[in-house]
């Protein structure tokens, strides 16, 4: 799912700094809640948030989400698809259609 030529570029970025070593999974998992805190900051007192800042905010998030992944030596595209489908089974679509309950009340 993830351009191979981006991670590629992730770690490049990462063995240059020598920022490998700070980057436990738990360090990483906290960086994702932090960048997705600020994320959801953009959003605090309006829905029209900076565009810019937002794409920033998400890069971050995302780019935190593919290093875990990589340290973790799990495939991106396949976690998001077996996590699609188990979902799907979840959320039937003739139950959960124009719905936000969760699956156990539907």
């Amino acid at each position: 799912m993830i351009d191979e030529g981006v991670l590629a570029q992730i770690r490049t970025m990462v063995a240059e700094r020598e920022w490998d070593q700070f980057h436990t999974p738990e360090n990483l998992a906290k960086s994702i809640t932090i960048e997705a805190a600020e994320l959801l900051e953009c959003f605090q007192w309006h829905r029209d948030a900076d565009l810019s800042r937002v794409q920033g905010e998400l890069a971050d998030v995302l780019t935190y989400c593919c290093l875990l992944a990589d340290k973790l030596d799990l495939d991106i595209g396949r976690i998001v698809l077996d996590k699609l489908q188990e979902t799907r089974a979840k959320y039937p679509v003739d139950k959960a259609r124009g719905r936000s309950t969760k699956h156990d009340r539907l």
